[in-house]
C-alpha cells in the first residue's frame, strides 16, 4: 500500500486578466489531492521531497528536507521569481489582518518582517541557503552568521489590509567585510512604491560571538550576486547621539522572552523596534505616522539581558505658524510661546516630530549600547483612507 504523504497542498494562483487584480482570483487556494503517487512530486521548477520515515505508534512521517540545492527562478508557493538580470528577487504577498494596527494599515514591525522575510526567500531561492538563518554553506563552515549593522527605513505610504504588494530585494558589497541589502515595496495595481529600504550586514562568529572578516570562500559564493542599485542614497549617513540618564522618557526593566529570539539566539531586531516604539507618547501615534526610521545596532541582545529603552524628543527647527525660525532661540523659549505648553505639546503642533532612541543592557555596574534609533514623524493625511 502506498502512504499518502502529500495532501492539500497550498498555492497562489494569479489571474492573468488585469480586470481581475481585486478578485479574490489572485488568493484563490488552489489543493492538489495526491493520493498513490511518487512521494517525489515536481511542480514547475520545484521539486518538493517527501521521505517516508517512522513515526510515533508506527505512523509514517514526512521529513521536510525541502531547501533548494540550486538556483531556482520561479516560486509558485511563496509568490517569488528572481528578477533584476537573475540577481534580484521579487515577492507578491497579501497583507494580512494581523500584519496590520487599529487604523487597518500594516505596522513598522509587520514591514520589518516583511523585509526580513524576503530577504532570506531570496537566499533560499538562489540554492545558497544552508541550515542557519540566512547563513551560506561557505558560512556554516566557518561558523559565521549575519548580524545587522544598520538600518534606514522610510515609508511614504502604508499599505492597508488585504493590499497586493510586490517586495523587491537584492544585495550589494559594503567595505571589504560586508553587505548591503535593499528593499522596496510597492503596490502591486498601481506600482506606487510605499517604502524603501536599506541595511548593512557583516559576519560575526557563532561560537565566539565576534565579529570577522569575509572568507573568500564566502565571497566566492555571495560576489556573483551584488549589484550596485541603491534604493536610499544616503552620500553622509546621519548621525545618531546618545541618550543618557536625562532622557525624557525612560522603560526600564525589558527582559526578552523566549519566542523573542531568533534562529541565531539572539534577540531578533524587530523585537528591538517594539521596545523602542512603546516610549513614543499616544498624542502622536493618534496625529503622526513613522515616515523614517534609522537603527545603529551595537550589540546583541542575549536571553538574560535586562534592558532599559530612552528615548528623547527632537527639536526640529520648525516654528509654529505666526514664529519666525530663529538659530538663537532654543526649543523651550519657542515652547513658552505657546501658552505655557509642554516641549511635547508644542512639538505636536509642529510639522515634523523626531526622536532618538536608545537600547541599552546593564552589564555588572555599567550599561552597554545595544542599539540606537532615531525616527522620523509626519502627520497622517488620511486617518480613513483604508475606507471604500
Amino acid at each position: 500500500m502506498t502512504a499518502h504523504f502529500l495532501s492539500h497542498i497550498p498555492c497562489y494562483k494569479r489571474s492573468l486578466w488585469a480586470s481581475d487584480t481585486y478578485s479574490d482570483s489572485f488568493r484563490r487556494i488552489c489543493s492538489y489531492k495526491i493520493h498513490g503517487v511518487s512521494p517525489s512530486t515536481k511542480y514547475g521548477r520545484f521539486t518538493m521531497s517527501a521521505v517516508p520515515v517512522t513515526g510515533v505508534n508506527g505512523k509514517a512521517r514526512v521529513e521536510r528536507a525541502i531547501i533548494p540545492t540550486k538556483k531556482q527562478y520561479v516560486d509558485p508557493f511563496r509568490q517569488g521569481l528572481i528578477i533584476l538580470d537573475g540577481v534580484g528577487y521579487r515577492q507578491t504577498i497579501v497583507v494580512r489582518s494581523y500584519e496590520v494596527g487599529t487604523d487597518k494599515t500594516v505596522t513598522p514591525q509587520s514591514i520589518l518582517n516583511l523585509l526580513q522575510e524576503t530577504a532570506l526567500n531570496h537566499v533560499w531561492m538562489s540554492g545558497l541557503l544552508g541550515d542557519g538563518f540566512g547563513a551560506t554553506h561557505g558560512m556554516i563552515k566557518n561558523n559565521l552568521i549575519w548580524v545587522v549593522s544598520r538600518m534606514q527605513v522610510q515609508v511614504d505610504q502604508y499599505p492597508i489590509w488585504g493590499e497586493i504588494l510586490e517586495i523587491d530585494t537584492w544585495v550589494g558589497a559594503s567595505g571589504k567585510n560586508g553587505m548591503r541589502r535593499d528593499w522596496e515595496i510597492r503596490s502591486h495595481t498601481s506600482g506606487i512604491v510605499f517604502a524603501r529600504a536599506t541595511s548593512t550586514w557583516v559576519m560575526m562568529n557563532q561560537k565566539t560571538r565576534r565579529l570577522s572578516k569575509m572568507p573568500d570562500e564566502v565571497r566566492g559564493e555571495i560576489s556573483p550576486w551584488f549589484i550596485e542599485k541603491q534604493a536610499i542614497k544616503e552620500d553622509c549617513p546621519e548621525k545618531i547621539d546618545k541618550l543618557d540618564d536625562n532622557a525624557k522618557f525612560v522603560n526600564s526593566g525589558l527582559q526578552p522572552k523566549r519566542n523573542d529570539l531568533d534562529m541565531n539566539k539572539h534577540v531578533n531586531n524587530v523585537k528591538y523596534v517594539g521596545w523602542m516604539l512603546e516610549l513614543i507618547p499616544e498624542e502622536c501615534l493618534e496625529n503622526y505616522q513613522l515616515s523614517e526610521m534609522i537603527l545603529e545596532y551595537r550589540k546583541e541582545c542575549g536571553s538574560s539581558d535586562v534592558v532599559q529603552s530612552l528615548c528623547e524628543p527632537e527639536d526640529v527647527g520648525i516654528i509654529k505658524e505666526g514664529v519666525q525660525d530663529d538659530k538663537e532661540v532654543n526649543l523651550s523659549d519657542r515652547c513658552s510661546i505657546g501658552g505655557g505648553l509642554g516641549i511635547l505639546n508644542c512639538l505636536i503642533n509642529e510639522g515634523t516630530l523626531k526622536f532618538t532612541h536608545l537600547l541599552r543592557a546593564k552589564e555588572e555596574s555599567k550599561f552597554h549600547e545595544i542599539v540606537r534609533g532615531k525616527t522620523t514623524w509626519k502627520k497622517r493625511i488620511n486617518h480613513h483612507s483604508f475606507c471604500g
